[in-house]
């Protein structure tokens, strides 16, 4: 199996591909990896075989599931459960890329917007160069590109960084952004599904929720990856998002899912040498 939107990555990336999607959700299946990889059945059986000769994991049918994490004790602020963000960017970048540019053209000059962190939603820095949009966002890697290299006004929220997500995230309920009014939050999230958008941290899941009570109107840039099942917490369900945007690698019966739904879709093509271009599926 191919993944027409990504390159294929090495033994020892699709390795780290494997973990992060453990500490998503507990239970990966080939599938799952190849689609997120680019790599063949074969070869994910083989990493599979490996990580759980190495203790990492526990071969199931068909999948391969977490083994119990030990008890190394308590720390005072415990890494939040996700993947990093230098990690994850290197996935499905051409994908991303495509979404993130439909996501841009969507947006009217002088309008405010939030852009929450995530690798797909951080692309949008490249298309809003020449664009003049007030901007809300706790990614601070975004918000470092678009003070530097756009005219965007940008503004952050109050809270605690967290490097290797590259996100600043409040625990309070009562800060910075509760004066802020958008007309569209734009959100990537760990995974779309029947409930709705999907994340894996508590933390992570409650700054969005709380990001989007800021603003109108929802959308979710969501590469096909991203339609598995994954993650615990629902930030939202189908029914707040107005648009999401995809490749035209998403699985048929995810479209139909959110055209069940009431979610108007947006299909980019991915192909790096085509011009990217959308038509509405929903």
């Amino acid at each position: 199996m191919t993944n027409r939107g990504s390159a294929v990555v090495h033994e020892r990336e699709r390795w780290q591909v494997i973990k992060a999607m453990l500490r998503d959700s507990g239970l990966v299946r080939v599938a799952d990896v190849c689609r997120a990889t680019g790599a063949s059945e074969a070869s994910v059986r083989r990493d599979f075989a490996r990580l759980a000769g190495s203790g990492v994991a526990t071969r199931i049918h068909g999948g391969l599931e977490a083994a119990p994490a030990p008890n190394v004790g308590s720390s005072d602020r415990p890494p939040l459960a996700t993947s990093s963000f230098d990690f994850s960017r290197g996935l499905n970048v051409v994908a991303k890329r495509a979404i993130a540019r439909a996501a841009v053209e969507l947006c009217d000059d002088g309008e405010a917007i939030i852009i929450n962190g995530g690798t797909t939603t951080f692309e949008m820095a490249g298309f809003l160069r020449e664009r003049h949009l007030k901007v809300l966002t706790n990614s601070y890697p975004l918000a470092e590109t678009l003070i530097h290299d756009s005219n965007c006004r940008v503004a952050l929220p109050g809270g605690e960084v967290y490097r290797e997500q590259k996100l600043i995230v409040s625990p309070f309920e009562e800060d910075a952004i509760q004066h802020y009014s958008a007309s569209r939050m734009f959100m990537s999230a760990i995974a779309i599904g029947p409930l709705g958008v999907i994340e894996g941290d508590p933390l992570i899941a409650r700054a969005e929720t709380k990001l989007l009570k800021r603003a109108d109107k929802l959308i979710v840039l969501a590469d096909s990856s991203k339609f598995v099942s994954r993650g615990s917490l629902v930030v939202c369900p189908l029914s707040r998002i107005a648009i999401l945007i995809t490749d035209r690698a998403a699985p048929l019966a995810a479209l139909e899912m959110l055209k069940e739904s009431g979610v108007q879709t947006l299909v980019v093509d991915a192909e790096p040498t085509v011009a990217s271009r959308e038509r509405e599926v929903a």
